[in-house]
């Protein structure tokens, strides 16, 4: 009888995710024998596509939704707090891989963009300040700047003010040192590395077909789409870095930490324009606030975005709703992934979000003049012939249990893993590309507990010198640490200040 090949991990899903646990794994255990299988033609096909997304350097300088605003006016900034430092310690991992000197070029994936925060109106400016007095304490965000006057901010955001009602009250605060980073680039800058080791392999238009217990692993049955033949491989461990499509394969696997478990898809759009002229006004990447009643997903923002060496804006999001799963899926993803377990929680998020469901048809139902009238809020001067509608890709936000509702929609990223640590799997969205190395070492702790702190402890603590935790409360360490990553990525040149670090 034939054997079926064997490996030590397959991870489903080209993916920014996929992407990032393979080269760890393969710089803690350069021994271990990894496959990566897609399901498209080429990596960073879905939601790691530069188009596809908004994570593009998500570090709490200017997401309004991340400093939650209490009936009292009280500003919270731990999740603000919590993103910063994880963004730093995805730094810290292309950091290392930069100077290892075979990765490539850091400045194909990450440019310096200052990132700003926009309010309108005297509420919006009373939470500002209030937000900027708080953040502005801790060293973080210690060189964030706030200003209500209008003459800084036609400096700091030139195409936004032009146009103006001369008494609009309006306020602005600004982190000069804010990135945008292009996940497709550095997926496949991470992929290039990974096949260039030993027993590492990427393999393209495969779609796993079953997942099936077996001798403390798991036997992957992986379909070539082109061909139509079926191999099987055994592995000890598998992740589910699939995206949208990650949940289907979870209720697949069967494991009892997949009970319960939904998925809501929502999909994107964006107004993009890459005329140079108007380009070259905006500099940076604003956000502001939600409107009133829409959901976190929909927070407006201009972005500057820096994608194989050309530059664009992009202004959204306009959300959208389909059944699909994935950009490139099936209208019955959806409805397929209903099952028993997961019935009741869908059911009642259904329910009780009948408000975001209106909110999503009317997005769909919008003209492009309703979508322009959005953007000339920001851009008052904006004209149609310069943006163009892109379709951005599709997020499957996690629906859950819950005692008291019965069901609810969590807007974030979620990692299941079998209790024996033999398959994982990541659900949900943003702040996702930014936060992935974060979430990948907790994988590493979750599902190789033994090894993270052991045998791999000393690789770990040579490639992260400075973990979440420390970041957060230890203010000299962050500055050391900032500082270096800085200097390693290209975001500012070296002085003798931070070549001391080195």
């Amino acid at each position: 009888m034939a054997h079926n090949e064997a490996v030590d991990v397959v991870l489903v899903g080209a993916g920014i995710m996929s992407a990032t646990l393979a080269v760890l794994l393969k710089e803690l255990d350069p021994a271990i024998k990894l496959e990566v299988v897609e399901l498209m033609d080429s990596g960073a096909a879905e939601s790691s596509n530069p188009w596809n997304n908004a994570g593009t350097g998500h570090a709490g300088l200017c997401e309004l939704n991340y400093t939650p605003q209490a009936a009292d006016g009280t500003v919270d900034i731990k999740k603000a707090v919590h993103i910063n430092t994880q963004f730093e310690v995805s730094k810290q991992f292309w950091s290392y891989l930069t100077k290892k000197g075979t990765f490539g070029s850091c400045k194909t994936f990450i440019s310096p963009v200052p990132h700003l925060s926009f309010v309108q109106g005297d509420s919006g400016v009373s939470f500002l300040k209030e937000r900027f007095k708080v953040l502005s304490k801790h060293h973080a965000f210690a060189d964030m700047e706030y200003t209500e006057d209008k003459a800084t901010m036609a400096q700091w955001m030139p195409l936004m003010m032009p146009g103006r009602n001369a008494g609009e009250t309006l306020a602005a605060t600004r982190v000069i040192n804010g990135t945008d980073v292009n996940f497709g680039a550095l997926t496949n800058q991470l992929l290039k590395h990974l096949t260039s080791a030993p027993d590492a392999q990427v393999k393209y238009c495969k779609r796993v077909t079953s997942l099936k217990r077996s001798n403390g692993g798991w036997t992957v049955s992986i379909k070539d789409v082109n061909s139509g033949n079926t191999r099987e491989v055994d592995a000890k461990f598998v992740f589910l870095g699939a995206g949208g499509a990650a949940l289907p394969l979870l209720q697949a696997s069967g494991i009892e930490e997949s009970k319960g478990f939904g998925g809501f898809p929502i999909s994107g759009q964006w107004l993009r324009c890459d005329n140079p002229e108007v380009v070259k006004h905006h500099q940076a990447k604003v956000y502001s606030q939600a409107a009133v009643g829409s959901p976190p997903m929909s927070v407006p923002h201009l972005d500057t975005r820096v994608v194989d060496g050309k530059t664009s804006l992009l202004f959204g999001p306009y959300a959208g709703f389909t059944t699909k799963f994935l950009k490139h899926g099936s209208f019955m993803d959806l409805p397929l992934s209903v099952r028993a377990g997961n019935i009741g929680p869908m059911l009642a998020v259904a329910k009780n979000n009948m408000d975001l469901t209106k909110y999503l048809v009317s997005e769909v139902m919008q003209s492009m003049e309703q979508r322009l009238e959005s953007l000339r809020r920001f851009y008052p001067e904006a004209k149609a012939e310069d943006w163009r509608l892109e379709v951005a890709g599709q997020r499957v936000q996690i629906i859950k249990k819950d005692p008291k509702k019965g069901g609810i929609l969590q807007f974030g990223t979620e990692l299941v893993a079998a209790k024996d640590g033999s398959l994982a799997a990541l659900l949900g969205a943003s702040p996702g590309a930014s936060v992935t190395v974060s979430i990948m070492l907790e994988l590493i702790e979750k599902c190789f507990p033994n090894k993270a702190k052991s045998e791999w402890a000393g690789k770990l603590a040579e490639i992260f010198p400075a973990r979440e935790k420390v970041l957060e409360s230890d203010a000299a360490l962050y500055r050391k640490i900032n500082a270096q990553n800085n200097v390693a990525l290209e975001l500012v040149e070296a002085s003798s200040e931070t070549e001391s670090y080195a």
